[in-house]
């Protein structure tokens, strides 16, 4: 770890001039003429062994005496492929490996001191900095030996992204305020403070038309003005890190790999406003994103960033990190506020606008994470700039996490209106094991699922909701063939009501009903009228709820039957459960034609319910068999299916 954080009062920067030649001191750095060696090290990385690769390359370094720079980074999105270690070599291309593991990165840094960049190991190749569309360095003629290694920006899976919000993320050690100084980070800050004014800001956010990210997609400068115009002081910023949504995690990519674009954000948000306060509120179920930003907000404050006279001007704002419970209600913005406050995450009702009353009961901003690590970008780069990214009512990017049945999972920045074909298919690479697409969950449990013939959806706010589903804060789960709607629709109610604070007895009660509906349909219980049940139950939930959870908690109830109705009638009216989900609905039998008698079903029963020999088509005893479909999960020719 490289952390600054505690450095003494005589390195703060005093004035923006000051800053530009830290700015210029930071890229001399960086771009040194030594050897840099980065693991991705974000919670995917890390779950994957990159803390072997980073202790093996510090080890390997040490012990040969090599004049090396080993740092490690957050994830460049592509998790499918971790651990990633890349080399950024004085004047050349900065090479990115994969799948690697810490006898690979000890040969790999042995190879490199002997000018061997091992081009067979590479991911790709990347001659610029970032993904973003700007760059000091640019070696994409000069490929110096490693012109059969791919160009990473030209990979299927980064071709049609853009990286805003993701930016820095992969690309430097967010444990080292320099090294986001040296890529452009708080350029942004000191050009605000040194000659724009706060309305001004605000005028630019409004005319780069940058909606919340968070899931509503609320115009972020409405927000901003609202609060700037009302009365009462303290003013509080506010961010919200409680990324609840099972299968997502975009926002916790950002504040493990790229804190300080958040703190920036935050501060020149402050500015407009007229904020000296603010607040990141975390989940618990976010250490490392919680130490990092830890670390950056030390920093920023040791570097005269955050705290008192930023930069050496009269304004002042200071961050700190609340941690949250793992509530997923508290991704409300009251609910938010109120465990903030000290108080149980409910939520209130919004006769009075947060931006008027809010924390402490005092005018208050709250927007997430990602929108806040847009807010530097616009700065630098220009309102129409972003604006010019996106559709007509949706500007600029949306990071995606994209999860379940597809060949590359991973975190996925691309331009609003993109559609979901090419998400899931030219970028994710579709679904894995030749077999069919059956839907995709978008906005998780807020969400709603939606089948093939949307593939070729534009995904923005507006077209989402017209198609029963949402944004959401960005999660999206594919389902192939062998995924059950009903199930899913029962798992995400079953988790709703879990969530559900039980404040208003719509939300309450409601949800548990709705879940009990559905229970019976995935156990063959539920007769027709259960149906038209359903659908009264979850319009009421959904007009009588006073917060946004109960509100879009019907979404994936409704989406479900509007679009896979005759699924659900199989499981009422035949018993059936067609995707061989549903355990007391299904049976496994093999198909003796297709049967290979290979024994991988055999191998892999837990209750050896499957019988048979060499050259002789297996059979699966029914009496013995749990219906756990592991079976049919390894059977590579397709020969079991559901009776």
């Amino acid at each position: 770890m490289i952390s600054t954080a505690g450095k003494k009062d005589t390195e703060r920067i005093k004035s923006v001039q000051e800053f530009q030649g830290k700015q210029a001191y930071s890229r001399s750095k960086f771009y040194s003429d030594k050897v840099r060696v980065s693991v991705g090290a974000g919670t995917c990385g890390l779950a994957n062994g990159a803390a072997d690769v980073l202790a093996g390359l510090r080890d390997e370094v040490g012990t040969s005496g090599l004049d090396f720079l080993v740092r490690q980074t957050g994830c460049i999105g592509y998790c499918q492929v971790e651990p990633v270690v890349d080399v950024l070599a004085p004047g050349l291309p900065r090479v990115f490996y994969h799948y690697m593991s810490a006898g690979k990165a000890r040969q790999l840094v042995r190879a490199i001191a002997e000018g061997d960049f091992h081009p067979d190991w590479a991911l790709g190749r990347l001659s610029r900095d970032q993904l973003l569309v700007r760059s000091e360095r640019d070696f994409s003629s000069k490929p110096n030996g490693l012109s059969t290694v791919p160009k990473l920006e030209e990979l299927p899976f980064y071709k049609a992204q853009l990286k805003i919000a993701l930016r820095n993320c992969g690309f430097i050690d967010p444990h080292d305020i320099e090294e986001y100084i040296a890529t452009g980070g708080y350029s942004a800050l000191a050009q605000v403070l040194a000659s724009i004014d706060p309305e001004d800001i605000i005028d630019l956010v409004e005319k780069s038309g940058l909606r919340g990210r968070g899931g509503g997609g609320f115009l972020t400068a409405r927000k901003w003005r609202a609060c700037r115009q009302a009365h009462g002081y303290p003013k509080y910023v506010l961010c919200n890190g409680d990324e609840g949504d099972p299968g997502a995690f975009m926002d916790r990519s950002i504040m493990e790999g790229n804190p300080h674009a958040i703190l920036e954000g935050m501060t020149i948000g402050a500015y407009a406003i007229g904020s000296d306060s603010g607040y990141v509120y975390v989940r618990l179920e976010y250490p490392l994103a919680v130490e990092n930003l830890q670390i950056a907000i030390e920093q920023a404050r040791a570097y005269g960033l955050l705290g008192p006279n930023i930069l050496g001007t009269d304004f002042s704002f200071d961050v700190e990190i609340s941690r949250g419970a793992g509530a997923f209600v508290c991704g409300e913005s009251t609910a938010l506020m109120a465990s903030i406050e000290g108080y149980s995450g409910e939520p209130r009702a919004k006769h009075i606008h947060t931006s008027e009353k809010g924390l402490f009961g005092q005018p208050t901003n709250l927007n997430n994470v990602e929108t806040w690590a847009n807010v530097p970008v616009i700065v630098n780069e220009g309102a129409q700039w972003f604006a010019r990214i996106g559709g007509e009512h949706s500007k600029g990017t949306k990071v995606f996490s994209v999860v379940g049945k597809v060949k590359n999972t991973g975190l996925v920045e691309v331009p609003m209106g993109v559609t979901l074909r090419d998400i899931i298919y030219d970028i994710c690479g579709g679904v894995p094991d030749g077999r069919a697409f059956k839907g995709v969950q978008t906005g998780g449990p807020s969400g709603g699922c939606l089948p093939e013939s949307l593939l070729d959806l534009p995904v923005d706010f507006e077209r989402l909701v017209e198609a029963g589903s949402m944004m959401g804060s960005g999660g999206m789960i594919v389902m192939d063939d062998h995924s059950c709607v009903v199930e899913l629709a029962r798992y995400f109610t079953e988790f709703l009501t879990r969530e559900s604070c039980g404040k208003c007895t719509a939300c309450r009660e409601g949800i548990v009903r709705m879940l009990e509906i559905l229970e019976q349909i995935t156990c063959g219980k539920a007769v027709r009228e259960d149906m038209d049940l359903l659908d009264e139950l979850c319009c009421y939930v959904k007009d009588n709820s006073i917060c946004g959870l109960g509100k879009s908690a019907a979404n994936p109830t409704l989406s479900t039957v509007k679009y896979y109705r005759d699924e659900y009638l199989a499981h009422i009216e035949q018993r059936r459960c067609p995707a061989g989900v549903c355990r007391e609905l299904t049976k496994f039998v093999v198909i003796p034609d297709r049967c290979k008698a290979c024994g991988r079903c055999v191998k892999t029963c837990p209750v050896k319910a499957v019988r048979g020999r060499e050259k002789v088509a297996h059979t699966i005893d029914q009496d013995k068999c749990v219906r756990c479909g592991a079976c049919r999960e390894v059977c590579p020719f397709d020969s079991i299916a559901v009776a």
